[in-house]
């Protein structure tokens, strides 16, 4: 993915700026990213208005919580509860000594015990996993090449003013690169936070053995009544342990989580393997 996206990067630099404006690109783009990994865990913990909860305020949650770290030998993350009856969940912080988990008041009214234990086994894989350091990396490729699709647009459109058709053929080349660029780098992240969830996933099922609970509890969100986007925020969707920001067919390159049937049925064969299920 690295490679592949530098690649790219470095040919709409090329094309824009030459080296300077690839430099000056990748730094803004790099600034905004690091500012984003150091601070994402307060970032979307104030976004979404989340609580941080007690033993004694939340002890079910909490015992829950406690109890998935404890088996996965991590250090118990700090434990909010989001205020909204979209049932979801989600973890975030650059490492697991700077973790938190976040669960909605819907996704706790409609979970048993094993459904959640299961959610949140699949949580801290992602810290165990440190899925926020991987994506953050795709991140900062992809917004980098995002600002440069943007200096691209704009040269072709001044470009394309020349009469000289070299330089009308290079303001067209722009214009691909400007379309085609995000659109690449859209997929190749997605593609990786896809891969990602599967193995959170069957890490989660592994150190709780609840893969038939988190089986149970993505097939409750799939059907839930309440619409569990969370007031629809793309930014944050590869968060979630579900993402209704998705579709079939050439939509679903852009989702950033696996179908919910290829979960459910990978998850459903893992438990089988398992000799403990």
């Amino acid at each position: 993915m690295m490679i592949g996206l530098m690649v790219l990067f470095m040919a709409v630099g090329l094309a824009v700026g030459g080296r300077s404006g690839m430099v000056i690109a990748f730094v803004m783009a790099a600034v905004m990213n690091i500012v984003a990994y150091w601070f994402s865990d307060k970032i979307v913990l104030s976004t979404y208005r989340a609580r941080q909860v007690t033993e004694a305020d939340h002890p079910r949650l909490y015992r829950v919580v406690k109890r998935v770290a404890t088996q996965a030998m991590l250090p118990v993350p700090k434990v909010y509860i989001v205020p909204s009856r979209a049932p979801n969940a989600f973890a975030t912080g650059r490492s697991p000594e700077h973790a938190a988990v976040a669960a909605t008041e819907g996704l706790l009214e409609l979970l048993s015990e094993d459904e959640l234990e299961g959610v949140i086994g699949h949580e801290l894989a992602h810290v165990q996993n440190r899925d926020m350091l991987v994506g953050t990396v795709a991140a900062t490729f992809a917004g980098a090449i995002g600002i440069l699709a943007s200096i691209a647009r704009w040269g072709a459109i001044f470009g394309g003013q020349s009469r000289d058709s070299g330089r009308s053929g290079g303001a067209i080349g722009l214009l691909v690169a400007a379309i085609v660029a995000p659109i690449v780098a859209v997929i190749i992240q997605t593609a990786i936070s896809r891969q990602r969830e599967y193995k959170a996933d069957a890490e989660g099922g592994r150190v709780t053995g609840k893969y038939l609970g988190l089986a149970s509890a993505l097939e409750k969100l799939h059907r839930a009544p309440v619409q569990f986007n969370l007031d629809d925020r793309p930014a944050t969707a590869h968060l979630m342990i579900a993402n209704p920001l998705s579709g079939r067919g050439i939509a679903s390159l852009f989702s950033t989580h696996p179908p919910v049937e290829a979960r459910v049925k990978r998850l459903k064969e893992l438990a089988y393997q398992a000799p403990y299920a």
